[in-house]
């Protein structure tokens, strides 16, 4: 039989809470999503002085990390002219997104859910994303 893990809304909010902490510190104010193993969102926050145009940004990052099975940064670096993913952000009815701030969730060897993070330089979304991901 099939058993299907994912995470819950608990779950989201520790991975926001730590997210937020991560962005605090760096001084980027973020868009955090999280979404369960089908890439459906289960919760997201917007910061304060967070870009509005980041929030579904941040909700897509989450859900392309899930969708693709790949860290968004990942998948751009392969989505490049000449890489084996070359046009993959004009597909997934346009919400594949190529740049760094996603991360699948992990549970064992299952992905569970992704987190997106939008509003800074690529850098430090995938940080905060990274320091969201390992509260799992």
């Amino acid at each position: 039989m099939l058993q299907l893990t994912t995470v819950s809304l608990d779950d989201a909010q520790r991975l926001i809470r730590l997210g937020i902490a991560k962005a605090e510190e760096i001084g980027s104010p973020s868009n955090i999503a999280v979404v369960d193993a089908g890439g459906n969102l289960v919760a997201h926050v917007r910061m304060d002085g967070a870009q509005i145009g980041s929030i579904d940004h941040s909700i897509n990052k989450a859900f392309t990390s899930v969708a693709c099975q790949s860290s968004t940064q990942a998948l751009g670096d392969d989505a490049q002219p000449g890489g084996q993913f070359y046009g993959i952000a004009n597909s997934i009815n346009g919400r594949a997104i190529i740049f760094a701030g996603g991360v699948p969730l992990y549970h064992g060897e299952h992905i569970v859910g992704g987190v997106g993070v939008s509003g800074g330089s690529g850098e430090q979304d995938q940080t905060v994303a990274e320091a969201a991901a390992a509260a799992l």
